[in-house]
């Protein structure tokens, strides 16, 4: 999988400008998915998927020197899923902190007809000193079917919302729905904001969500670009660039790049 090996060989556009009001505000989180005609284009203007684009973060609060790399890979997944067989697109998430990393998770999303976003899952890499030493957090839908799943992967029957059509405040969802694995995220969209300045730039149109987990963290979502800050008790996290590139090796280089800088002082 190449997405695995991106890790290991190491627009901002507001629906006020397509011309759909703030107060326009009717649409529901579906209780169930409305057909995968199209699951590859990934356009919901709160989580678009982007190939080849980078989002960097860093910890702007904080006790420790935390960096969160996004990296969206042109790797793709099949689940199979009431009959239906549904491809997923692949999102490669890598925390540094201190110099290390600690966490390499890779995340399958497909989009509805209806424009939500859903979540298949994710397997997750959790290190300590350079060594895997669990896959806490991992879940699939189907469970794990494929060489390097891990093992101990928890199984969804179905996929569950990452993020509605058209969120409006009140929307509660849950990305992730495995109480019994003790998996499970609870989701409340609670404002909209009319402009949000982070270190990188000003964004417009930002939808602020409170995420329970059962911590309580708040993120916001800017409308063409996906998520831009987070924030629970002692850390605040920014988003610090955004880089696009024009194929997987372009993208590839960029990464090594970020990598060397932050795990330098490992060498």
């Amino acid at each position: 999988m190449r997405a695995k090996r991106i890790w290991m060989i190491a627009i901002t556009a507001t629906l006020l400008a397509a011309g759909v009001p703030l107060d326009l505000a009717l649409a529901e989180v579906p209780e169930e998915p409305a057909g995968f005609t199209d699951p590859l284009t990934i356009d919901n203007p709160y989580h678009p998927f982007v190939e080849y684009r980078i989002r960097l973060y860093e910890v702007q609060q904080g006790h420790t020197d935390l960096h969160v790399i996004d990296v969206f890979t042109d790797d793709t997944r099949e689940f199979t899923w009431d009959g239906e067989t549904v491809e997923c697109a692949c999102l490669v998430e890598g925390e540094i902190e201190d110099g290390e990393i600690v966490e390499i998770s890779f995340n399958y999303f497909a989009q509805a007809d209806d424009g939500t976003v859903y979540y298949f899952g994710e397997t997750v890499d959790i290190y300590e000193d350079g060594e895997i030493v669990s896959h806490d957090g991992s879940w699939l839908v189907g469970g794990p079917t494929e060489p390097g799943d891990p093992v101990d992967t928890a199984t969804a029957d179905e996929p569950a919302v990452f993020m509605p059509a058209n969120p409006e405040i009140g929307d509660v969802w849950k990305p992730e729905d495995l109480p019994d694995d003790g998996i499970e995220e609870f989701v409340e969209a609670i404002k909209f904001r009319k402009k949000l300045l982070t270190p990188l730039e000003k964004y417009y149109d930002v939808l602020e969500v409170e995420e329970e987990t059962p911590d309580i963290e708040y993120k916001w979502y800017a409308a063409g670009l996906g998520f831009v800050k987070g924030k629970e008790k002692g850390e605040i996290l920014m988003i610090s660039d955004v880089i696009d590139s024009a194929d997987a090796d372009e993208m590839q280089d960029a990464l090594d790049e970020i990598l060397d800088e932050l795990l330098e002082d490992e060498e």
